[in-house]
């Protein structure tokens, strides 16, 4: 799931892991990123996007 990167505050390692939004791409038409992170198009100031937001997995127990 799609998390706020303040999400980093909360997170415990052996509850979640987290992914590259590289790792989730439903096509091979979807460019790879480098930063491996999810920016909203809708959350920008001035053209450049603002809301960054991490993939994160829960791990099985």
């Amino acid at each position: 799931m799609g998390v706020p990167i303040t999400f980093l505050n909360k997170y415990n390692p052996e509850q979640f892991e987290i992914l590259s939004a590289n790792d989730i791409r439903l096509s091979d038409r979807v460019p790879v990123k480098k930063h491996g992170l999810i920016k909203d198009k809708d959350g920008t100031i001035n053209g450049k996007p603002k809301y960054v937001r991490i993939v994160i997995r829960r791990k099985e127990l």
